[in-house]
């Protein structure tokens, strides 16, 4: 089991997704909890990490359970995803190669989705704050 943290920051009516550096599939900002970390704590650490910017007012959203998109068939992800805002422009930065929003039918299109985002789309799709 994979445990990690996500923000769900949504733009437009779009939701932001990040792509690392050598992958081919746009996933949640956010990143694996490390051993002593609380969820909340390890998603602030991991915006400033890759999006070089704070992650304000935020609010969980709900823990997404779903294949971990990468790794041998079998592993699965937890991830406690919050909704929230971002305290400046974010900018890719650390491992992150590119940063772009989309909504459900844009993300759906590509070549390659991460389950687990798939589930966040559409959960936030469902309360209306995307398109």
């Amino acid at each position: 089991m994979i445990r990690t943290a996500a923000l769900a920051h949504i733009r437009d009516r779009r939701l932001l997704q990040t792509r690392s550096t050598g992958k081919d599939v746009f996933y949640m900002a956010g990143g694996k909890i490390d051993p002593g970390e609380t969820p909340e704590t390890a998603l602030h650490r991991e915006i400033r990490e890759e999006l070089g910017v704070a992650a304000t007012a935020v609010t969980e959203l709900g823990v997404f359970e779903a294949e971990a998109y990468g790794h041998p068939a079998g592993t699965r992800l937890h991830m406690t995803c919050y909704l929230g805002e971002l305290a400046d422009e974010p900018s890719a930065s650390g491992e992150i190669a590119e940063l772009r929003w989309f909504t459900l039918a844009e993300y759906a299109a590509m070549p390659h989705v991460a389950p687990g985002s798939l589930l966040v789309f559409q959960r936030v799709r469902d309360l209306g704050l995307i398109d």
